[in-house]
């Protein structure tokens, strides 16, 4: 068993679930030998929600081609970078492992194009955000135990999924339920296997989309070497491997740049926790624990400003975007016009009053994979032509 650091989070001080689950005799061993956090992570992974991450966007929308990542094996990288950093830290690596999984559960269809489209949607209705939408899905939408919506989590997870980005001073209707539900300290920092996690998705995708781009053809190496932090990637790699061609560096160009990302944010974390005792230390740091160092987060932001120009705001998946939109606005205007449009117990349990009857049928889109809501559009609005890039 991995000893843990005095700033971990440790399953045995959790402050518990939201509802009581009885604990001895058969209901306790059906569950086997897993503590609190192990827990968590298994309930998220056998999760409708966590299923349906294999067809929603990462980058590209309801992609073609097996070898793009989609929002799914993007959390499963994601869990393993900060697994990584879990164990080198000390710190909690199941908390950190079920973070890391959950993260992008609370994505609509098309990713943020999606969840533009629903944000316009609700806007006189308290907007939407994917993130009080993953806490709204995993503790009141996905509800696979017979006594009480939701996966009843631990505290922990909760609170480190709700901020793991920092605390939140303002939050928005759907996280705010949750907290009056179960009050999740928003305005503290969170723990630091949240802060990895949250950390370990930025490693994850600035990399990750880097191969996809070039997958796609919407980068090229070229343009790649533009990027300071990437042209010496480069240049590292292709000293080690000078008779190779360029095509077969690629990957190892991505890997080099994960490892060099985690050594120096373990290095500058280390430092940071010279002077931590405890969690309660943690969270009364007043500052962001888990980071790079100054040089590193610089070359980090140049190439998100890189990427951002040239892939994610690529002509191309701009028009995707704009077609993305328009499928969401369109299931939404419809189901808003004829609710029994909606399929299996939805429109029964549609609330007769605002904002109710809006937010209801965000909960049912919000849900939806990318191929499945192009099928629902289909049905309900009617054809659509889909440009290169779905």
């Amino acid at each position: 068993m991995t000893t843990l650091a005095p700033w971990a989070s440790h399953p045995e001080r959790s402050r518990g679930r939201l509802h009581e689950e009885q604990k001895g005799g058969e209901f306790d061993a059906a569950r086997g030998p897993r503590d609190a956090f192990q827990r968590d992570r298994d309930r998220i992974i056998h999760s409708i929600s966590f299923r349906r991450l294999r067809h929603k966007t990462q980058v590209f929308m309801a992609p073609d081609g097996d070898h793009f990542r989609v929002r799914l094996t993007h959390s499963l990288e994601v869990a393993q970078i900060a697994r990584t950093v879990a164990r080198a830290l000390g710190l909690n690596e199941d908390l950190t492992e079920a973070l890391a999984l959950a993260h992008d559960i609370g994505h609509p269809p098309f990713g943020h194009a999606g969840e533009d489209a629903l944000q316009a949607a609700l806007a006189g209705q308290g907007g939407f955000d994917h993130n009080g939408n993953t806490l709204r899905a995993l503790m009141t939408i996905d509800s696979p135990y017979p006594r009480w919506n939701g996966l009843n989590l631990t505290w922990e997870t909760l609170e480190g999924l709700a901020k793991h980005n920092g605390p939140i001073f303002a939050p928005g209707w759907a996280l705010a339920e949750c907290d009056a539900a179960f009050a999740l300290d928003l305005t503290q920092w969170s723990s630091l296997e949240a802060q990895v996690a949250a950390i370990a998705d930025d490693i994850a995708y600035d990399n990750h989309d880097i191969d996809d781009g070039l997958r796609a053809g919407l980068l090229t190496l070229d343009q790649l070497l533009e990027v300071p932090v990437v042209a010496r990637g480069w240049d590292a790699v292709r000293k080690r491997f000078p008779d190779l061609a360029p095509t077969r560096l690629v990957s190892e160009l991505v890997r080099s740049q994960i490892g060099a990302m985690v050594r120096d944010l373990l290095t500058e974390t280390q430092s940071r926790l010279s002077d931590i005792g405890d969690i309660a230390d943690v969270r009364a740091a007043g500052r962001c624990l888990v980071g790079f160092s100054p040089a590193m987060r610089e070359d980090e932001r140049v190439l998100k400003r890189f990427m951002y120009a040239n892939l994610y705001h690529h002509p191309r998946q701009l028009e995707a975007a704009r077609v993305a939109e328009g499928i969401v606005a369109g299931l939404f205007a419809a189901y808003t016009a004829d609710p029994a449009l909606m399929p299996g117990d939805w429109p029964e349990r549609m609330p007769a009053e605002e904002p109710w009857r809006s937010r209801h049928i965000a909960d049912f889109i919000a849900g939806m994979t990318d191929r499945y809501a192009v099928a629902r559009y289909r049905e309900a609005v009617g054809p659509i032509d889909l440009p290169e890039g779905f």
